[in-house]
């Protein structure tokens, strides 16, 4: 399996199949398993082997089979499944850190990253956000005894791109874990661990599924890191990743490369098309040559992405204009969808955020975020352009 190429894990890594021989992966709907006797059931709660389960919290076979597909294609020794994209991030952080900890972590967050830090925080662990994309600052914040990186390859909604390479020697220097967050990237266009990211968070419920139907979130990293830090307070927190769901994401990932790379060709062709455009101030899309990072997200990921960030002049208003006058993209507060979605980030995802951080940020009254399908090229264009002028 190791000289399989990706196209090819992401359709037959990790499956096993039971005496019936199944085509399609089993979904084994049950939250407990039965013991030949006590002592193997004694014998199982001291160690598990790759076949032995306990519990559903603690592990199923069909979520075993994508945690170990997520970890082919990732490319790292083991994975940890998880109930959403959120309770990955905030376990692979909390696991790992005590009051005390340091943390530096990129400012353009998801609003929930952002509360996750907060939170961690409160309960006594120091947070040093910076600018991600400065190099100078992620130098400056971090000191000897730093615990933990933590950024988002590309950032949301701004898509601002991290050289995850270079914030990974600065993090590793001090003896930092560093955690990507790599949903907007997605597994086809960044291997984090091959530019030295330590653990790798995903939202399945973007591209993984890619159908808007489950919730779901992977935690990718080295065995010693999934097995004796994240897997014992997953245990006993209980986030576990229903088996149902898990079958749905082995799903989504037999056709994630194709999908990914077809949404991230109309994302490149709406970009460049709509460049330019009297409504709006800007477009940021790290496929256009004029993105800050342009150079970096062709090196580091090879494409730009699936999600378009425009700018509507007019503020809110206008912002909400260009929505409602939309038929084929639908407005959703997702991403990585095969249908396209777009969504006001200043008053859905990131709604929470105080005004001066906004601004900050880049989130302005009149940014909305599009994350485009697999739809026809030329028809969201025609239904982009044409919202576009009912502005």
């Amino acid at each position: 399996m190791d000289d399989w190429k990706t196209r090819t894990k992401l359709i037959h890594a990790g499956a096993r199949r039971s005496q019936y021989g199944e085509m399609s992966e089993a979904i084994f709907l049950t939250q407990g398993f039965v013991y030949a006797s006590a002592e193997q059931a004694e014998a199982r709660f001291i160690e598990t082997g790759p076949d032995e389960f306990i519990y559903g919290r603690y592990g199923n076979p069909t979520v075993r089979m994508f945690e170990e597909r997520m970890a082919a294609i990732e490319g790292t020794e083991d994975a940890f499944a998880t109930a959403s994209g959120m309770a990955a991030v905030n376990a692979a952080l909390t696991a790992m850190l005590k009051a005390g900890d340091h943390v530096v972590a990129a400012r353009a967050l998801f609003g929930s990253c952002l509360y996750v830090l907060e939170t961690l925080g409160r309960f006594g662990v120091e947070v040093t956000l910076v600018d991600g994309t400065d190099l100078g600052q992620w130098r400056a914040a971090m000191r000897e005894g730093t615990k933990a990186v933590f950024l988002e390859s590309v950032s949301n909604p701004t898509l601002e791109v991290i050289d995850v390479k270079s914030v990974c020697e600065i993090a590793h220097a001090v003896g930092a874990t560093v955690v990507v967050d790599n949903v907007f990237a997605t597994p086809t266009f960044s291997k984090a661990v091959e530019l030295g990211a330590d653990v790798v968070v995903y939202s399945a419920t973007k591209h993984i599924d890619g159908s808007g139907r489950c919730l779901g979130g992977v935690v990718c990293g080295s065995e010693a890191y999934i097995r004796k830090v994240l897997e014992p307070y997953l245990k006993h927190t209980g986030a576990a990743m229903s088996p149902f769901n898990a079958w749905v994401m082995l799903k989504g990932l037999e056709t994630l490369d194709l999908r990914v790379r077809a949404q991230a060709a109309n994302a490149l062709a709406v970009a460049e098309a709509l460049s330019g455009h009297a409504k709006l101030e800007r477009v940021i899309y790290p496929g256009l040559k004029g993105h800050a990072q342009h150079d970096l997200a062709m090196a580091q990921m090879g494409a730009g992405g699936t999600v378009v960030t425009i700018e509507v002049k007019g503020g809110q208003a206008a912002a909400f204009r260009f929505l409602n006058a939309l038929e084929i993209v639908k407005i959703s507060n997702n991403l990585g969808d095969a249908k396209s979605i777009i969504t006001h980030p200043a008053t859905t995802t990131h709604q929470r955020l105080p005004a001066e951080q906004k601004v900050l940020l880049g989130i302005t009254p009149g940014l909305v975020r599009l994350s485009l399908g697999i739809e026809d090229g030329g028809d969201l264009l025609a239904d982009l352009t044409r919202a576009l002028d009912a502005v």
